[in-house]
């Protein structure tokens, strides 16, 4: 009987202890801050408020500085160099000479060209002579007439060949580094020196193909190159490709550019801004990185009542740093630009957004998915 009572004992004594444990366990946990029924806390991102802005009609992007024209000079004929005409890195004019090649060998072949057609010269007067004078036949005439044609196609040839002994320039430009020197011996085709028209340049450029209704010759833009930031530089458009690239979907122009003090140099990258007339004062932009694309779909999220939404959207025009959207939002919306990319971002998924920049919450204040801090204990609460 008393055995039987110490065993009563122990089995309620366990119960209540395995009873205290789990009622222990479940407070622990909500102490630790686990969400109530497993709930997700909200997901902190960077938003902005939409509002209507003032645009600039016009198109936005880069290009490269290109010279009006460009020559690599190179001879035609083998030779060794004999003089050198100009300064490297100064101006030559049209036809002005650069470099001269020995042309004693072609001057040679000139000079005995020019006495064989002077002997046909007289010899066809002489067989003219006697044909009219019926002393010698008609044939014998023609036969005199055709070496002197002979004749002065060989002097008119050894005569182009001394000229190409002389290298000039063919338009007046900015004469480069030379790649030879005097003495030299140059082929057929080498590469002597480049000459570059400077004044008006050229830039090239692209636009995407959205606005290609907007585009005509004549049309102004100004650049802006690194080496001159506070300088901006004014043309026009020239010509317009008539051939859409099909792998970035956008057209090629090309504009000139005055360059009368030769500051812009071939090759140097430029920021452009191409007019299209008609500026706006209510135009919708978003950060560049809100955007999303799925395709050809772009897309962003914003925020409705603190949650995520996906929203298609329409671009337009770019500025820096920013898009305009012409179609599926909004001002007053407010729209994600940081955080949306992260994989569990989804429809619906609750939000807590922040200033964009990564602006911080005031000190002491909780963030988001957090409980506040709780604060010290003293003597007097105790």
């Amino acid at each position: 009987m008393r055995r039987t009572l110490v065993l009563l004992t122990l089995s309620a004594a366990i119960a209540l202890a395995a009873t205290a444990c789990s009622k222990g366990g479940e407070a622990g946990g909500a102490q630790a801050g686990g969400p109530p029924g497993g709930e997700m806390p909200p997901m902190p991102v960077e938003a902005v408020t939409l509002k209507a802005e003032p645009l600039a009609a016009g198109v936005q992007t880069v290009g490269s500085l290109r010279a009006d024209e460009s020559v690599v000079v190179r001879p035609e004929v083998g030779g060794r160099i004999v003089r050198i005409h100009f300064t490297e890195g100064g101006r030559v004019a049209a036809g002005q000479p650069l470099f001269t090649l020995d042309g004693s060998v072609a001057q040679a072949a000139l000079n005995e060209a020019t006495a064989n057609l002077e002997n046909s010269r007289r010899a066809v007067a002489r067989a003219g002579q006697l044909a009219e004078q019926k002393l010698i036949a008609a044939s014998d005439y023609d036969k005199a007439k055709a070496a002197f044609g002979v004749d002065q196609a060989r002097a008119a040839s050894a005569r182009t060949a001394l000229s190409k002994m002389t290298l000039s320039a063919p338009f007046s430009g900015q004469i480069g580094l030379r790649e030879v020197s005097v003495g030299d011996f140059v082929s057929v085709g080498q590469d002597l020196v480049t000459l570059v028209r400077l004044d008006p340049i050229e830039v090239d450029f692209s636009v995407p193909e959205n606005v290609l209704s907007q585009l005509k010759n004549g049309q102004k833009i100004s650049i802006t190159v690194d080496a001159f930031p506070k300088d901006v530089f004014g043309g026009e458009v020239v010509a317009i490709d008539p051939v859409i690239d099909p792998n970035s979907r956008s057209a090629k122009l090309r504009a000139q550019i005055a360059n009368h003090d030769f500051r812009l140099r071939p090759g140097q990258f430029a920021q452009l801004q191409l007019d299209t007339g008609g500026n706006r004062t209510d135009a919708l932009l978003v950060p560049e990185q809100a955007l999303m694309q799925d395709g050809n779909t772009r897309y962003v999220y914003t925020v409705v009542d603190g949650k995520a939404h996906r929203v298609e959207i329409k671009t337009g025009v770019r500025v820096p740093g920013k898009v305009q959207v012409i179609e599926g939002l909004k001002a007053g919306d407010v729209v994600i630009t940081a955080g949306q990319t992260k994989p569990i971002m989804h429809e619906g998924l609750g939000v807590q957004p922040l200033p964009s920049g990564g602006a911080q919450a005031p000190p002491g204040a909780p963030q988001a998915g957090q409980q506040p801090a709780k604060k010290p204990a003293t003597k007097q609460d105790s």
